[in-house]
């Protein structure tokens, strides 16, 4: 009987300034390795140019010859970002996890129909399997696809192991609200309009523009802003903040709403898909789109401390959804339906 394990080759992209994705499957792939080989392969360029996307290709063709392994894999894991690797890969042992579609809705003509090219429907087509990390990013990818539903799985990000619950005493005269990255999607403006009057300070994540920093200095609202911070910064940041803010207008998963429920924090997100479905009845929604909106949740969190209990209970409860054991075990599953035919 033959109880070679199965083999699962991780490829990643070349680490910049953003590291969730590294993150997420480093917590990942111990619980994996616990029932199956694990072999890694990092994208040698950054560079989004022709040159620079077929040097990585190339490098990851070694990865399946078994050149940069000891033997070529059973299913090779591409973990995002780096979708059009699938070019160097067997497609009947490849499985893809498309984080977000955000690249459709932030480029426009020719661009965009080639980043939908390279980006999502050459790989689409070209993968066994697709994971995603939301519903809301399943049904993008297939209606802007056409591919089967079957072939498209969700499996959420696991909450950061680093991330502790701490028990605070909320500081309703002047409380601290977390914010979580400064983007477009983030919603800074409309938070900048929501937090006017209001007695608190807000506490960026990222590096703030020029033109960020004078709509708060305009709303005479007190802030913070650091920007890469390690994974146990983050988790001390959570643990000092009294709210989490969290009205994004997109995300692929919304990573900070579980992250906030697990150190015991009210969460403030919005009303949308995926942030509702990942909180799970755990936060307080608001309408992104309506600055009212954000201000009335932000105040009924400050004000109402039997609602604010509430929601940090169910949060908790939500978050035994996105455990890294259980995470993992939906991975290996789709390993396993993959090595098996």
């Amino acid at each position: 009987m033959d109880l070679t394990p199965i083999k699962v080759c991780y490829l990643f992209r070349q680490p910049g300034r953003f590291f969730s994705i590294e993150r997420i499957f480093g917590q990942l792939i111990p619980v994996v390795r616990r029932r199956m080989a694990v072999a890694e392969w990092v994208a040698p360029s950054s560079a989004f140019t022709p040159a620079q996307l077929w040097k990585n290709i190339r490098s990851a063709k070694k990865c399946r010859s078994g050149a940069a392994n000891e033997s070529s894999a059973d299913v090779y894991h591409i973990t995002g970002d780096i979708h059009y690797i699938v070019l160097a890969l067997p497609s009947r042992r490849t499985l893809l996890t498309i984080h977000d579609c955000v690249f459709l809705y932030s480029a426009t003509g020719v661009k965009r129909r080639v980043l939908k090219w390279l980006l999502l429907d050459l790989p689409v087509r070209r993968s066994r399997l697709i994971t995603t990390i939301s519903e809301a990013t399943r049904e993008d990818i297939i209606r802007h696809t056409n591919c089967p539903p079957e072939k498209v799985i969700v499996v959420p990000n696991p909450v950061a192991d680093t991330v502790y619950h701490s028990p605070l005493s909320f500081h309703d005269a002047e409380p601290v609200l977390l914010f979580v990255g400064v983007t477009p999607n983030k919603n800074l403006f409309r938070v900048a309009e929501a937090l006017d009057g209001i007695s608190c300070r807000l506490d960026v994540i990222g590096k703030l523009s020029a033109e960020q920093q004078s709509a708060l200095a305009g709303r005479k609202i007190r802030y913070t802003q650091r920007s890469g911070l390690t994974d146990q910064e983050m988790a001390d940041g959570y643990a000092a903040a009294d709210i989490i803010l969290f009205p994004s207008t997109f995300e692929g998963f919304g990573l900070p709403i579980v992250e906030g429920q697990k150190a015991g924090r009210p969460v403030i997100t919005s009303d949308l898909a995926p942030m509702k479905d990942t909180a799970g009845g755990g936060a307080c929604l608001v309408d992104p789109y309506d600055p009212a909106s954000i201000r009335a949740g932000v105040l009924r969190v400050i004000r109402d401390p039997a609602y604010r209990d509430g929601i940090v209970r169910e949060g908790l409860r939500n978050i035994t959804r996105f455990s890294a054991e259980r995470i993992a075990a939906s991975y290996i599953e789709c390993y396993q339906k993959i090595a098996n035919n």
